[in-house]
């Protein structure tokens, strides 16, 4: 058996299992003490309830809203998170001027910005999709420093004793040399765009997928409850997949390490 079948077949046994699990604990309501499955829904109910909110074409609805809300934040966020990344690990000035007061704002989480991103913009939407940047913008921002400060020096001297001007040495040495760190901080923050989204949307939104998971907790619809986390999860792995993905075709000299 070759590896990449053993390790595709061990994949999608963990995934089999972790079904056989939630259909035996949700259909026989085990109760594990500090974890009870007695109102949790099984995974034929969660299908069905998955097939019906495509039938009634709310799936399309929802999807539509929070797809265009994260990624109108996300690559916002990737513009500015890239630039100010390579200036703040390029330059010691903007490090001085403009890390503090990033570094302030870092670890206030996205909910705590919700009120106040009502109070500023004019509309919901433009508040969720700031919301969506404030969460993927960090990431991004911090790989990038990462990535511009662990450029080989030996390669900046080399090219600055062969005549490169600024420019040439950015574009061709600092951008691919930190564009793996740049991609995985694109991959991250992908994953914590969806995360911020969900959380604005079940606050402040009228459809999305975030919305939809809170409206089945009021109405007591189970089942839609799993399908909203099942959609959610599905959407931020393929994202930021997607994203790997295409950061490998753009740095096709890069091969991170345990891939032969």
């Amino acid at each position: 058996m070759s590896d990449p079948l053993f390790r595709w077949t061990a994949r999608g046994a963990s995934l089999l299992f972790c079904l056989l699990f939630w259909q035996l604990a949700a259909s026989l309501h085990w109760n594990l003490g500090l974890v009870t499955f007695a109102n949790v829904p099984t995974p034929l109910s969660v299908l069905e309830a998955a097939l019906g909110l495509g039938d009634l074409g709310k799936l399309a609805r929802h999807l539509g809203s929070s797809l265009g809300r994260v990624f109108a934040g996300y690559l916002a966020a990737a513009l500015v998170g890239v630039a100010l990344g390579i200036a703040v690990g390029r330059s010691k000035w903007a490090e001085d001027l403009l890390l503090p007061p990033l570094e302030v704002l870092r670890p206030i989480p996205a909910v705590a910005w919700i009120p106040l991103a009502i109070l500023m913009f004019p509309s919901s939407e433009l508040s969720m999709i700031f919301i969506t940047f404030t969460g993927a913008l960090f990431p991004i921002l911090l790989n990038t420093v990462h990535g511009v400060e662990g450029v080989d020096r030996r390669l900046l001297a080399s090219a600055k004793s062969l005549g490169a001007g600024r420019r040439a040495i950015l574009l061709e040495v600092i951008v691919p040399g930190a564009a793996p760190s740049i991609i995985t901080g694109l991959a991250i923050g992908m994953g914590t765009s969806w995360f911020c989204l969900v959380t604005a949307e079940m606050i402040s939104g009228q459809y999305g997928i975030g919305y939809y998971t809170w409206e089945s907790y009021t109405i007591q619809n189970y089942p839609d409850i799993v399908v909203g986390m099942l959609l959610i999860g599905v959407l931020g792995m393929g994202s930021s997949l997607l994203i790997k993905r295409l950061g490998g075709v753009l740095t096709p000299w890069h091969r991170p390490r345990g891939n032969t």
